[in-house]
């Protein structure tokens, strides 16, 4: 292996400037995919990190041995949700909550740093009045992210804020209890177990094309090499030498691609954690992946690009008297289409019922995903191939001509060229119809506290005496009873709610601070409050959708100019003697652009088409942020696209200047 390593980078350093160019460019496209991996599964491990640091607020299942009683509330200030944990220890042994040295004592109130500022920012009577005789702040483990408005609560087992009952259930996540419990629960709540599906989701549309693109990689400046080690194989070189040789060039380019990929992420870091989701931005340290995942990328991407470089190799090894001489590699088959057509015909005929098997449809749409990413890119090539003998048969002029004759020469090249924008196409389409609105709900100075309707008329004139001095309006109203039985039943059996009304959302706050506690167990909530979470997940579900695609975008257009640009090198002898036989240098650069942009419309169009297609039964409409979605795509791929090819123009006139033999 040491000799093969030492042969490698002689035959590196003799190649001349181009030779060591395609290596750069070997290693530049292999630092942007690992950086982007990093980004994928860094996302993942954040979103389980938020899962474990959110599990232990939501009560799980009553213990036969209890040691204390959890409760579960939520609160709000200036419009922002506050998770209130309320605990009473009924044996010494209750177990610590996290981020916490010690269990709360009866009537301390420890808050989060974003709290605890807020609390000083504030009048008092808006919202420190609520957590009086704060104890301490918690720290990172008791916290979702940095922003967040926690406060624990320490109260007595007897207190009425642990025997009254809150919600039967669960409300979105945002109560629950009071139970007895002899642990903190660990498993995903609600809110966050959606988090993770999607956050799951993401990283299967950014993954796959990564993946491609990574192994593409290995393959950039293919014509070169295989000529060069074509050539070593006719004076003698053994298969398992040749085969030694590619593996080293490939592994070593690719390990020092990945630590600069490394590099890459890490300088981004900071930049991410600003990115709000959930209500806030991030801890840097969660976007980090574990030491083992984080060793297993960097191990794994030089190994797949080595992998994939040695896979080509079976042309070389077995034929090298052919790649001397250029000769064309035999045509692809038409079961590459075929594939994905079965893709496409399978999900037809089970993707109606996913959205109603829960979780389990989940899983089946990344599978589903994963193999329509794998299929168009296994059937892109054959296509290309197609559209090459089109163009050709279409040709009117020369530089049409040339493009479709290199379609058809080489389409694998041209497919790795366009691959990126297809995928990208792909996942277009797939958000183009998941744009449900957000709530339109109008917001109204009102609060509302439910009762039984025996006590209303009690209650709400506890609520006057505590909002004296407040431009309030209390009254009741009678609705239906929890098991659902008419409010004309009795008053007994009627549920009463509360209705504060006020001017203004200072007010709001201040009648919610001088509320609080009235009805233990029990919070005063406005109307939109109610939307608070549902609003939350869809800007999150927009949010998430732009990062993926502009995560795609990037890699598109990164794929686009680098192997554009391995292109023009590999082919530079062709390019040369079209120059010395009288062929335009104009002529040269528009077969250039067409090769590019004819396989681009056809493919971008059909992945954006099937996109479209696997979103049709999670479908909310085709409106405006649809249409602004493909139109943007549209414009940023050929955009781009464009862009990227113009790069390569200085590169092809380089080449083309001096057509003499040069040390390959």
């Amino acid at each position: 292996m040491r000799t093969a390593v030492q042969l490698s980078w002689r035959l590196l350093r003799g190649g001349g400037r181009n030779s060591m160019l395609g290596t750069f460019l070997t290693l530049a496209a292999v630092a942007v995919s690992t950086g982007l991996l990093l980004f994928a599964v860094g996302a993942d491990h954040a979103f389980l990190q938020r899962a474990h640091a959110d599990a232990w607020r939501h009560p799980g299942g009553t213990s036969a041995d209890p040691s204390a009683i959890e409760a579960l509330s939520t609160d709000y200030v200036q419009g922002k949700p506050i998770t209130v944990v309320d605990l009473a220890a009924l044996k010494g042994d209750a177990p610590v909550p996290p981020g916490m040295p010690r269990f709360p004592k009866p009537g301390e109130v420890w808050t989060s740093p974003a709290l605890a500022r807020l609390m000083r920012e504030l009048p008092a009577d808006q919202l420190a009045e609520r957590f009086p005789h704060r104890a301490g702040t918690l720290g990172r483990g008791a916290l979702v992210h940095p922003g967040e408005l926690v406060a624990v609560v320490g109260r007595t087992a007897d207190d009425p804020a642990m025997t009254a009952d809150r919600d039967a259930v669960e409300h979105l996540g945002t109560s629950g209890g009071p139970t007895r419990i002899d642990r903190f629960a660990t498993g995903a709540s609600w809110g966050a177990g959606i988090y993770l599906w999607l956050a799951g989701l993401a990283s299967v549309l950014m993954v796959v094309p990564l993946l491609v693109f990574g192994g593409a990689a290995a393959r950039l400046t293919v014509a070169r090499r295989d000529a060069r080690l074509a050539a070593l194989r006719l004076v003698g070189a053994t298969p398992g030498q040749v085969v030694a040789i590619t593996a080293a060039e490939a592994v070593l380019t690719a390990a020092a691609g990945a630590v600069a990929g490394l590099a890459l992420y890490a300088a981004a870091v900071p930049a991410l954690a600003r990115i709000t989701i959930a209500g806030g931005g991030w801890f840097a340290g969660d976007l980090w992946p574990g030491p083992a995942v984080l060793a297993g990328v960097l191990a794994g991407v030089p190994l797949l690009v080595g992998a994939s470089a040695v896979a080509g190799l079976r042309r070389v090894v077995v034929g090298p008297l052919g790649v001397a001489r250029r000769e064309t590699p035999p045509g692809m088959r038409a079961a590459r289409i075929v594939a994905l057509l079965a893709v496409v015909a399978a999900f037809g005929a089970v993707g109606g019922g996913l959205v109603d098997m829960g979780r389990a449809g989940m899983v089946i749409l990344m599978v589903f995903l994963m193999l329509a990413f794998l299929t168009i890119n296994f059937a892109g090539p054959w296509v290309v191939a197609v559209i090459g003998h089109l163009t050709v048969a279409a040709a009117r002029g020369p530089a049409r001509l040339l493009a479709g004759r290199r379609l058809v020469d080489d389409p694998r090249s041209a497919w790795r060229t366009v691959a990126g924008v297809a995928l990208t196409g792909f996942i277009a389409g797939f958000f183009a119809l998941l744009n449900t609105p957000a709530s339109t709900g109008e917001a109204r100075d009102e609060l509302r506290l439910a009762v039984p309707y025996a006590r209303s008329a009690a209650v709400a004139e506890q609520a006057r005496g505590r909002l004296a001095g407040l431009d309030a309006d209390v009254s009741v109203r009678r609705t239906e009873t929890g098991d659902g039985a008419p409010a004309a039943a009795g008053p007994a059996t009627a549920t009463g709610v509360v209705v504060v009304e006020v001017s203004g959302a200072a007010a709001v706050d201040r009648a919610r601070t001088a509320l609080s506690g009235l009805v233990p167990g029990r919070t005063a909530t406005a109307p939109a409050d109610d939307e608070v979470t549902g609003d939350r997940l869809l800007a999150d579900l927009r949010t998430g959708a732009l990062i993926v695609l502009a995560v795609s975008f990037l890699l598109a257009i990164t794929s686009a100019g680098i192997t554009g640009a391995s292109a023009v090198l590999d082919r530079r002898q062709a390019y040369a003697m079209l120059r010395l036989a009288g062929t335009p240098l104009s002529v040269l650069d528009r077969a250039r652009r067409q090769e590019t942009l004819i396989p681009l419309a056809v493919m971008g169009g059909g992945s954006l088409l099937a996109g479209l297609f696997f979103s049709l039964p999670f479908a909310q409409g085709f409106g405006l942020s649809g249409l602004a979605g493909l139109a943007g795509f549209v414009v940023l791929g050929f955009g781009g696209i464009i862009g990227a090819s113009a790069l390569s123009r200085p590169l092809l006139r380089s080449v083309t200047a001096d057509p003499a033999p040069r040390p390959d």
